[in-house]
């Protein structure tokens, strides 16, 4: 039976559970961790799964999906479009549908703004094919009946007003990092004002990706509201990211913790407003992952923060509060 959480609406109409599983396992693969992963989310009542083909794990997910017993229909599915075949959308589209086993998916992501080599090499920022290209590819996904709604992640708003300017879909959502050391408050209400749903991946932050900086999960306000309500200072977050009209996909394959994570609290007006002012915090106002110390050159993925549209420094560090 399906957990009794709040659902968004989508700008395309369809509904969207508001806590998914997330099926980043930390590196490419993982699959049969990601299946059991999976049927145990479904199991306890989660019915949104959000994958990617860069996860190296959709055949899995999909497999899950078909033993769980529940019906394909009750299931909300994310898959993305990877770097490397943004010149080649429907070819893609149609192989991630084949491993996942699926007739259709109900969201598909633009899993990042920068292309990529065929051998995963980045294409210089506004070489084609550009994320614009590529959107307009994946628009014509649409008139196929195997995708419900289309969207970005990682795309800021200097991206965003780029592809609303010179496309016709407006994303369904933007799936980027957001969490009390990230909350993104100018990119949620741009977003929210023409009618984008942001999806908070990483909401807890990954903890175990990123060591020796605050975390706040550890923060006292954090673990205060957690003590007082007898929960996880993980529950105190996702409930947060939730009651603020953010879709939030965590991830865990411990059993407990993945019940944990769907069983939400109802904040009171005070415990948001502590919450939201954590990043106010010194040393707070952050990326907490990893991929900001890939490149030597201050690069992600290619492209520069500035190209990108991230207000931030050499190691995700934001330059001011928003």
């Amino acid at each position: 039976m399906a957990v009794d959480i709040p659902q968004f609406t989508l700008n395309t109409g369809y509904k969207i559970p508001s806590v998914g599983i997330g099926c980043w396992m930390g590196s490419p693969g993982g699959g049969e961790i990601a299946e059991q992963m999976c049927k145990t989310a479904l199991q306890v009542g989660y019915r949104h799964i959000d994958t990617a083909y860069g996860y190296g794990n959709e055949e899995f997910v999909g497999k899950a999906i078909r033993e769980s017993g529940v019906p394909r229909e009750e299931i909300f599915l994310t898959t993305k479009l990877p770097n490397h075949h943004h010149h080649k959308v429907k070819q893609s589209f149609e192989e991630s549908l084949s491993k996942l086993g699926v007739d259709y998916v109900d969201l598909y992501l633009m899993h990042w703004p920068q292309a990529f080599t065929e051998d995963n090499k980045p294409i210089p920022h506004d070489q084609s094919p550009t994320f614009v290209e590529t959107w307009k590819d994946m628009e014509a996904l649409l008139d196929t009946g195997k995708v419900r709604s289309i969207g970005v992640s990682n795309f800021s708003i200097k991206l965003l007003e780029v592809l609303l300017r010179e496309t016709d879909v407006v994303p369904a959502t933007n799936q980027v990092e957001c969490h009390p050391c990230l909350p993104s408050v100018d990119l949620k209400l741009w977003c929210e004002q023409r009618g984008i749903l942001i999806t908070a991946y990483s909401p807890l932050g990954r903890p175990g990706e990123f060591d020796g900086k605050p975390v706040f999960l550890d923060d006292p306000d954090v673990t205060s509201i957690a003590k007082k309500y007898n929960a996880s200072p993980a529950q105190v977050a996702l409930s947060w990211g939730v009651k603020r009209g953010t879709i939030v996909i965590p991830k865990s394959q411990n059993p407990d913790r993945i019940k944990q994570n769907i069983t939400l609290l109802d904040l009171t007006d005070e415990d948001m407003a502590a919450l939201n002012e954590i990043h106010l915090k010194p040393g707070m106002h952050r990326s907490l992952l990893r991929y900001h110390e890939y490149s030597g050159d201050g690069t992600i993925f290619g492209w520069t923060y500035d190209q990108l549209g991230w207000n931030m420094t050499k190691g995700g560090i934001v330059c001011s509060l928003d």
